[in-house]
């Protein structure tokens, strides 16, 4: 509950028809500066003005990576409900809302085809720029240590890219499944599917964001190298989960923190890395246990220096309930 002097700041914050687009627009997703700039048709002060008293308000947060600054709904569940109460109360055909919103595809398909260009440029060394000099050996031993050698039914890699890791684990699964959004990354992991004789896996074309995988369950699911890519990995996450046996396994392969800027302007990288914090709340969130992690240190030139691999494996608690 909120007294009255807070509630009437929030109630003033909102009261504001840009803020209310900004809080619209956080609703969908996480924002920078620029981004609302180009959705608003508004200057950076305004903005910038606008996202200020909004944090005053604690209705949205604020957080760094690297040059950029995004924006997102605060996680003070009661703030958030209330401003989520206030959007459900719009109507979405609204001009302004529905010419808000549209902008907000435009912007999020801009991003998508950037990745998806800068995939097709790199499809065939892909495997070697993932890693980023951080020893494929080191990361496969560790992969196969922490999955074990008991074999399993289904084994689903989101973002499968060249499909090395359904090879990886070929022997142990009964079916593999490998989705990425990328066509030509599809084609390179067939050729090296049918290259290795295994015929029990196969990938195909859907959007990682939905993870529209039927009504399947997976007793094993890897994220590997992916979620640096997306604009909301923890929605990934939660995909995941949705589709992951009771006792089954995630396991998240991806980077540390870092502020290597460059890999954003040209690896198409939306996130730099991600905290043992950060991961341990996303798995909570989507219902899953964290397990462990474990870190694998940068090696090579000067360019790959503070550059940190991670591992994560969490489990889905729920238990099997038995027919008998």
């Amino acid at each position: 509950m909120l007294d009255l002097d807070p509630m009437v700041d929030i109630l003033k914050a909102v009261a504001e028809l840009t803020r209310l687009r900004i809080l619209v627009l956080l609703s969908e997703g996480d924002l920078t500066v620029s981004d609302l700039m180009t959705i608003l048709g508004q200057s950076q002060p305004r903005v910038s003005r606008h996202l200020r008293l909004l944090q005053e308000a604690l209705l949205i947060d604020r957080y760094q990576e690297g040059a950029w600054a995004y924006f997102r709904l605060s996680e003070n569940a009661l703030r958030t409900n209330i401003v989520h109460f206030i959007i459900e109360k719009l109507n979405r055909n609204d001009v302004l809302l529905d010419h808000d919103l549209d902008r907000l595809r435009q912007v999020k398909l801009q991003r998508q085809e950037y990745a998806t260009a800068y995939f097709s440029a790199n499809a065939g060394q892909w495997d070697e720029l993932r890693l980023l000099h951080v020893s494929d050996k080191a990361i496969e031993e560790a992969l196969l240590r922490v999955v074990g050698s008991y074999p399993f039914q289904a084994m689903l890699d989101v973002g499968t890219g060249t499909g090395s890791l359904l090879r990886l684990f070929a022997p142990l699964y009964a079916r593999g499944v490998g989705i990425d959004i990328n066509r030509d990354m599809l084609a390179v992991a067939r050729v090296n599917l049918d290259k290795a004789g295994i015929t029990h896996a196969l990938v195909r074309w859907e959007d990682i964001s939905v993870l529209p995988v039927e009504c399947e369950i997976f007793d094993l699911i890897t994220i590997h190298q992916v979620l640096h890519f997306l604009d909301e990995p923890q929605m990934a996450i939660c995909r995941a989960a949705s589709v992951l046996s009771p006792g089954g396994r995630l396991v998240i392969v991806d980077f540390a923190p870092h502020n290597f800027e460059f890999l954003r302007s040209k690896h198409a990288h939306r996130r730099l890395g991600f905290s043992d914090e950060q991961i341990k709340k996303w798995l909570k969130s989507a219902k899953l246990e964290f397990v462990m992690s474990e870190e694998f240190a940068h090696e090579g030139t000067d360019i790959d220096k503070g550059l940190t691999v991670k591992l994560w494996l969490a489990r889905n608690p729920a238990m099997l309930i038995s027919d008998n």
